[in-house]
C-alpha cells in the first residue's frame, strides 16, 4: 500500500466480497431500502439499528431522495454533464445516470465502489450505456480513484464535474476526513460541485442521544462504521467551496437531507431519525 493510501485507511476500505459472514455497507443499505441483494448478516445490522431507532429505514431513504434532487439540480441548474459518484452502492431505482441522462442523454457518469457484488450488478446494468462506467476502487483513496484509467478516460478535468459523496463519508472513521476531501476538491476544475449527505449529530439533547445510540450500534456491528458528525465537522469536508442555498430564502449552509430543496410541502413532520441526516452542496469558484 502506498503512503497516500495508508494515510486514509478505514475499516470500510476493505472489500468484503461475497463473504456471507461479513456485513457489507452496500448490502446493509440494500436491506435498509427493502432490497433483496443482502445476506442474513446484513439484515442483522439493520435489525439492530431498528431496535434502537424504529424508523431507521428513514436514514437510507433520506440519503437516496437527496441524491435524486441533488443530481437533478446539478444537471438542470448547474449545467453539470459529468459526474463522479463515489460509493454508488447496489443499483436501485433512480440511479445517478438515470436522473442525469433524463435531462441530457449524453451526461457522463463514473461510479466508484470496491464491493465485488456492487461492481457485478453495476456492470450488468450498464452494458448498453456508453456514457456510464464503473471503477473498482476504494473511495477513501482519492488518488487511486482520480488516477484510474476509467476516470481519466471518461471524465474531462478541464470542465466542471459533479462529485457525489452521498451516504459515504460517515463510513470513513480514520479521522475527520477533511484532508481526504481536500484531495478530491483540489483535483476538480472551477465550476464543479460537491454533494454530500451524512449522518448528523444535531447537538440537541433529544436527537443527539438518538444519534449516538445509532452510531454505537453501527460501529459495534459487523459493518464496523457509521459516524454521526456535527454540522461543523461535516462542513469541513467542503474547504473553499461556495455553499449552495438549501431552500428558498435560506443562506448557504448544511440542511437536513429531507429539507434540502424538497419537491413540495411536507404533510407530515420529520421522524426522529430524519432529524439525524444532513445534506450540503458546494460549488468550487
Amino acid at each position: 500500500m502506498s503512503e497516500t493510501a495508508s494515510k486514509y485507511e478505514a475499516p470500510s476500505s476493505v472489500p468484503v466480497g461475497v463473504d456471507p459472514t461479513r456485513a457489507s455497507i452496500a448490502r446493509v443499505y440494500d436491506a435498509f431500502l427493502g432490497g433483496k441483494d443482502n445476506y442474513e448478516i446484513d439484515r442483522q445490522v439493520f435489525e439492530k439499528v431498528r431496535a434502537t431507532a424504529p424508523e431507521a429505514r428513514d436514514l437510507a431513504w433520506s440519503n437516496r431522495n437527496f441524491l435524486t434532487r441533488a443530481v437533478r439540480f446539478l444537471t438542470d441548474q448547474g449545467d453539470i454533464r459529468q459526474f463522479l459518484d463515489c460509493g454508488s452502492g447496489l443499483p436501485t431505482a433512480e440511479n445517478t445516470h438515470q436522473i442525469a441522462q433524463r435531462i441530457d442523454p449524453e451526461a457522463r457518469v463514473v461510479y466508484v465502489d470496491n464491493d465485488p457484488v456492487v461492481i457485478a450488478h453495476g456492470e450488468a446494468l450498464l452494458t448498453e450505456n456508453d456514457f456510464t462506467h464503473f471503477v473498482s476502487a476504494d473511495i477513501f483513496q482519492p488518488q487511486d480513484v482520480l488516477q484510474s484509467e476509467v476516470v481519466q478516460k471518461h471524465l474531462d478535468f478541464t470542465k466542471p464535474i459533479g462529485l457525489l459523496q452521498v451516504g459515504t463519508l460517515h463510513h470513513y472513521t480514520a479521522d475527520n476526513g477533511a484532508d481526504l476531501m481536500k484531495e478530491y476538491i483540489d483535483a476538480l476544475p472551477s465550476g464543479s460541485f460537491v454533494a454530500i449527505s451524512h449522518f448528523l449529530d444535531p447537538q440537541t439533547p433529544e436527537h443527539s442521544r438518538l444519534a449516538r445510540r445509532m452510531e454505537d450500534v453501527f460501529l459495534h456491528s459487523p459493518m464496523g462504521s457509521g459516524s454521526f458528525r456535527t454540522r461543523e465537522q461535516i462542513l469541513e469536508f467542503l474547504p473553499g467551496l461556495e455553499i449552495i442555498s438549501p431552500g428558498p430564502g435560506k443562506p448557504g449552509d448544511l440542511e437536513l437531507s429531507d429539507m434540502w430543496w424538497p419537491d413540495g410541502p411536507r404533510l407530515r413532520p420529520l421522524s426522529q431519525v430524519e432529524q439525524c441526516s444532513a445534506a450540503v452542496v458546494g460549488r468550487k469558484p
